[in-house]
This record gives structure tokens, sequence and C-alpha cells, in this order.
């Protein structure tokens, strides 16, 4: 057995070493697309590549905090770390300061920070601490409630806080209740939804009704075993139909201007090169100029002279796409898919099984995160402005992944301890 006592004895370095390796990649990237003509130097502190340098020391002073830390820390006092989170949270509503149209961050001085990054982790431990209770049966419908909550109260709290896309990241802990034996339908239902609203928003909600129907009464007639559950049959397609009929409602009036525009840009269903499809076309242009080997560090033309927006932030990964080209983007995805499956193995090898909930939890936002983002940098996702782990500038995601990952790498390291 291992040494119990050598703190970092049983560190899993793989992960550490692909973490290290992002991190100096995204300070690279960021250093790339924020420095101008003239620079003082790369430790610049008035820079964001400098100031993103100071963030990665506190970040790296954070991990080996976690790592000092006992284990049995996160899972005893997870829902005490999840309910300081939901007070800071409804404290954002009444004390934050709106940046970019969200009123999600707290601000002291010149130093801001947003809470919506760290209750990410604080959500992951709850979780794994409720669902890894002895004796909790998944089947039954308290269960099931309160998982629903737990997810529900940030990510609604967020909302409020019109951050849309740190809200939708909370779906992705469909990928841990799957897992965990929750019933593959919640994944089926929402890949459905998700559907039925394109194809609404594409073709008329009366059309995609008329289909639902026609479906159903073929079903009906081919399919003897659904000729005995035609109420059944009959409640899934009118089920079906009534949210087709709210998506016109909810686009209208739930969504904001900007974001509806997103959407209709993304579809095809306008064209507004200028406007909300701007960034997205400079972005995808960048990405393109690339080429298959890019154009060297410091060399491209839109990534130095700023013609993509929030490029060292949200749209941080057409810099690498212009700059390395599709090789050297494809190291980048290719390190992140490892860190995904390191993780997933991380998680089936735990004997705890808060510390298996808690790494399918991981592996999921930050799947959610890296898809999504490097989607909308390509055109394959709506804008919704959520950071790329370890890339995008900014201490409070820098520090929440790092929060997020080394939890999970620390519990890791205790699993030969756990009986």
């Amino acid at each position: 057995m291992r040494n119990r006592e050598y703190i970092f004895g049983n560190i899993d370095w793989i992960t550490v070493t692909l973490y290290l390796l992002l991190v100096l990649m995204g300070w690279l990237s960021i250093f790339t697309a924020s420095a101008g003509e003239d620079i003082a130097g790369i430790f610049d502190f008035n820079e964001r590549y400098g100031k993103q340098f100071i963030w990665i020391i506190l970040a790296i002073i954070l991990a080996i905090m976690i790592l000092i830390v006992d284990a049995k820390f996160f899972s005893a006092f997870s829902f005490w770390i999840y309910g300081f989170l939901i007070v800071v949270l409804i404290g954002v509503l009444f004390f934050g300061s709106t940046v970019a149209g969200s009123k999600s961050w707290f601000k002291i001085a010149n130093f801001a920070i947003q809470p919506a990054e760290f209750a990410k982790f604080a959500t992951a431990l709850a979780l794994a601490r409720y669902l890894s209770t002895l004796n909790i049966d998944i089947s039954q419908l308290k269960t099931k409630l309160y998982t629903l909550g737990i997810l529900f109260f940030p990510a609604a709290l967020i909302l409020l806080q019109n951050d849309t896309g740190s809200a939708l990241v909370y779906f992705a802990f469909a990928l841990v209740l799957f897992r965990e034996g929750f019933s593959g339908m919640i994944i089926v239902i929402g890949v459905v939804m998700g559907v039925l609203f394109v194809l609404t928003l594409l073709i008329g909600e009366y059309w995609v009704i008329a289909g639902l129907f026609a479906i159903g009464l073929l079903t009906f007639l081919l399919k003897k075993k659904w000729r005995k559950q035609f109420k059944l049959l009959l409640g899934i397609v009118v089920m079906a139909s009534t949210f087709v009929f709210s998506v016109h409602y909810s686009f209208e009036n739930v969504l904001e201007p900007h974001q509806k525009k997103r959407i209709n840009v993304l579809l095809g269903i306008e064209q507004d090169l200028q406007g909300a499809g701007y960034n997205v076309n400079q972005s995808k242009i960048a990405i393109g100029s690339g080429g298959l080997t890019g154009k060297g560090f410091r060399n491209g033309m839109l990534t130095r002279n700023h013609f993509v927006p929030e490029q060292s932030t949200d749209f941080i990964f057409c810099a690498v796409g212009e700059e390395w080209g599709f090789f050297g983007a494809s190291v980048v995805v290719l390190m992140f898919l490892a860190l995904l499956i390191r993780l997933i193995h991380m998680a089936e090898r735990q004997r705890s099984r808060f510390s298996r909930i808690y790494g399918y939890g991981v592996a999921s936002v930050l799947f959610f995160h890296i898809a999504i983002n490097i989607g909308m940098t390509i055109g394959l996702a709506p804008v919704v402005g959520i950071p790329l782990p370890f890339f995008s500038y900014g201490g409070s995601s820098l520090w929440a992944f790092t929060i997020l990952l080394f939890i999970f790498i620390k519990q890791d390291a205790n699993r030969l301890n756990v009986l």
C-alpha cells in the first residue's frame, strides 16, 4: 500500500500535467490575443496576459491547498459549501454589479469575482453528497425531487442574474444522473425537446404539430403494442404539441432580444453579419485563415488586430485556430478529450460512491463548457457566453475550474484509504 502520510504520493500526475499544459497554452493564447504591437513584456501586469499570470499563480496555490486538506473535508462540508454559494448567489441579485448585461459580479475596487462560476463545483459536491447517502433509493419520487431541487436552485438564481450561459451548464448534470441509475429518458426527452424547439422555429408550430399527430397515427397503426396503450400514446402526442405551442411564447417573451437574434442567425433564419452574427462570422474567418498549420505564434493578423470581439475570453479558441491551424486546434481538442477520458477512468476506479459521482460531475461540467464554447466559435452552437476551461481570460473561471478539478484529484489520491 502507498504511504498515506505523503501528501502528493498518490496524485494522478497525468491529470495534473494535462491541467498545467492547458493552462500554459491558454496563457500564451491570451497573450497573443490581447497584446498589441508594442508590448512592455509578457509579464506586464497592466495587460490581460499579465493579470492572467497572477490568476494562474494563485490558482496553483489554491490547488496545492486543496491537496493538503483532508479529503473527508469536502464530503463532510458539501452541503455547507453549497448553502454558502446559494446565499452568495442571492446576494449578487441585490448587491452585484452588471457586466455585459449580466448582474452576476461582485466588484471591489479593481477586483471582480463571479460567484456563478464557483456554484458549479458546490453543486457537484452537494449532488454527490446527497446521492451517496446510505439507503438512498433513486427510484423514489422524493429522491428525484430532492436531486432536481439541488440542481434547480443555483440554475434559477443564475438565470435571474441574466447569465443564461452559466445556467445552461446545469443540464450537464443529466449525464451524472444517468450514470447513477436515473432513467435515460431524461436525456432522450431533453434531445426531443431541443429538436422540437428548432423545428418549430424553422417551419412553424402548426406544421410540427401536424407531423407529431401523423407520427402518432402511424405508430398506432403499425405497432400492435401501442394499440393497447392508446391513451399513453395520445398523451405523449398532446404533451409534445403543448410544448411546441409554448415555444413561440417562450421565444418571444422569455429570451432577451440579443438571444433571439443569435438563435435566428445560428439557424439561418436571419443574416446579420454586422450585428448578432458578427462575432461568429469573424471567429470563423480567423479560424479558417489558419489553414492546416497556422500562421505561427503572434503572426495572426485577425488575432493581433483584435478583429474578433471577446477574443481573449469567450472566443479564445479562434486565436488557437488562426495561429496554430487545424493541427494546433486538433492538439488542443485532443488534450481536452484526453482529460475527459482520464477523469471518467478515475471516476470508475473510485471506492467511494461520493468520489465517483463527484468525478462524473467534474467531467460533465468540463465537457459542456468545452463542447459549447468551441461549438459557438465555429458556428455550431449559439453564442451563450461561457468560457473555455483553462484558456479563457478571467480569475473567476480559472479558479473555479481549478477547484472543481483538484477536489476530485484529491479524492482520487485518497481512494486507497477508503475501505
